[in-house]
C-alpha cells in the first residue's frame, strides 16, 4: 500500500505537495471514485485519474541535466507565455524541473518525473550541495567573505554556513566574481545574501549540482543522468538526513 500523493508524484505527474492540493480540490479519482482525504492509500493495479488523465504506472523514469540559459523560467508552464525549461528537452513524458533558477539565471538544472527524487533533492535536510558563481557589483571585501560564510539574514532567518571563495575584482569596472556553495533552497537565496551586504548581483551561474557539473554542456544543452549518477543522488540525500 502506498500513499496516494506519492503514488501520483512517483508516476512524475506532479510535486507530492501539489498532488496533495489537487486531491483536496476532488480533482483525483481511485478506480472511478472521487477521494478527497489525504491518508488514502492505494494498491498495484488501482486505476487512478487525476484531473481527468489516467496515470501510466508503466511510465519508466527519465533523469536530465540542462545548462539552463538565460531567457527561459523554471516551471513546467507559464501564464506570460515565456519560453520554459521544458521546452528545451525532448522527451513525450510529463517531466518537470527539480528547483527553481530564476528567468536570468543560468546553469545546472535536473529535470526528471521520479517524484521521490525531486522531493529528495528539493527537502532541506538533505543538503545537496549547489555551487554558483556570482559576479556582483562592487569590490567584495574579504570581511564580507566571511561574514557570507557564517551566515548572513535574510527575510528574518540566519543562512547555514557555505562555502566562499573570492575568485577576482575588476577594479575598473568595481566588480567582483565569488564563488559560493550552499546546500539551502530558499527563494531568491544568493541574490539576497548579497544584498544583505550591499552588493547587487549582476549575473549568477549555478556550476555545479550535488557531484554534477556542465562538462561538455553548451548552454541550452543537456543530457540524460546514468543509472549510477541516480543511485548516487538518491545514496547523497538520504546519508545526509
Amino acid at each position: 500500500m502506498e500513499r496516494l500523493q506519492k503514488r501520483i508524484a512517483s508516476v512524475g505527474y506532479c510535486s507530492r505537495r501539489k498532488a496533495e492540493e489537487l486531491i483536496t480540490k476532488g480533482l483525483v479519482e481511485v478506480n472511478g471514485e472521487v477521494v478527497t482525504k489525504l491518508g488514502t492509500t492505494v494498491k498495484p493495479g488501482d486505476v487512478i485519474s487525476v484531473e481527468g488523465n489516467i496515470l501510466d504506472n508503466s511510465k519508466a523514469y527519465e533523469y536530465y541535466l540542462l545548462n539552463k540559459p538565460k531567457g527561459y523560467v523554471t516551471t513546467t508552464s507559464d501564464e506570460k507565455g515565456r519560453n520554459t525549461v521544458i521546452d528545451l528537452i525532448e522527451t513525450d513524458s510529463r517531466i518537470y524541473p527539480v528547483g527553481r533558477l530564476d528567468y536570468d539565471t543560468t546553469g545546472a538544472l535536473i529535470l526528471t518525473n521520479d517524484g521521490e527524487l525531486a522531493n529528495l533533492l528539493m527537502n532541506p535536510k538533505s543538503e545537496v550541495d549547489k555551487k554558483y558563481i556570482v559576479k556582483v557589483k562592487g569590490m567584495v571585501t574579504i570581511s564580507d567573505i566571511q561574514k557570507l560564510r557564517k551566515g548572513v539574514l535574510i527575510d528574518g532567518l540566519l543562512t547555514k554556513r557555505a562555502k566562499v571563495k573570492l575568485k577576482s575584482i575588476d577594479k575598473k569596472k568595481e566588480t567582483s566574481i565569488v564563488e559560493i556553495t550552499i546546500h539551502e533552497g530558499k527563494n531568491h537565496q544568493v541574490k539576497k545574501m548579497f544584498e544583505s551586504l550591499g552588493y547587487k548581483v549582476v549575473k549568477l551561474r549555478r556550476e555545479e549540482y550535488a557531484f554534477l557539473n556542465l562538462k561538455g554542456l553548451m548552454p541550452g544543452e543537456y543530457r540524460e543522468l546514468s543509472i549510477k549518477e541516480v543511485k548516487i543522488l538518491y545514496s547523497l540525500c538520504k546519508k545526509n538526513r
